[in-house]
């Protein structure tokens, strides 16, 4: 099967840092053109499930603007520009919890969406967490840090607790990798 070819990109609207809106022209495999395939550009993030040096696992209980209600949530951000993955999951985690891991396992990268764009999602298991400093508050959010057991983790996804994909993503390939 012959893959799709962006024959040309024109972008439409920029709106800040995070998000671009391009108008591409595609060849699609049976050769056919569309004009005006619109494409999402926002950038590439990680999500990291830690577990600590105890078998604890280090999520939040926060807030979202696009959530309603509060949410569990793994710590995690944008990649900044010429950042490698596993360095941008490292650096997220110290930031957000204070927590440093010895072991880091990747879980996969995987496009947000296969037909519009949107970035791509990095997944990472970081094991034997240990706190090493404080963290560096800088999310808009409210947050609360919380230690949760294997059983707490898998009820709440269970539940729906991780309101957001990728959140529940990240946790549920993260206690799949850990058997």
């Amino acid at each position: 099967m012959k893959p799709w070819k962006t024959l040309s990109r024109k972008k439409v609207l920029q709106c800040g840092a995070y998000l671009t809106v391009e108008e591409h022209e595609v060849e699609i495999s049976d050769g056919r053109i569309i004009p005006d395939w619109s494409w999402v550009v926002t950038p590439d993030y990680v999500n990291v499930l830690a577990e600590t040096r105890d078998g604890r696992f280090l999520c939040f209980r926060q807030t979202k603007y696009a959530i309603e209600g509060t949410s569990l949530a793994p710590a995690g951000g944008f990649i900044d520009p010429g950042e490698e993955p596993e360095a941008a999951a490292r650096r997220e985690l110290l930031e957000e919890t204070g927590y440093a891991a010895t072991e880091w396992i990747p879980l996969g990268s995987y496009p947000v969406d296969a037909n519009r764009g949107a970035g791509t999602a990095h997944f990472f298991l970081a094991r034997h967490a240990e706190r090493v400093a404080d963290p560096v508050a800088g999310d808009l959010e409210q947050q609360e840090l919380l230690h949760l057991s294997r059983k707490e983790m898998e009820s709440a996804l269970d539940a729906s607790g991780f309101k957001v994909l990728a959140w529940a993503t990240a946790v549920a390939l993260g206690l799949r990798r850990l058997g």
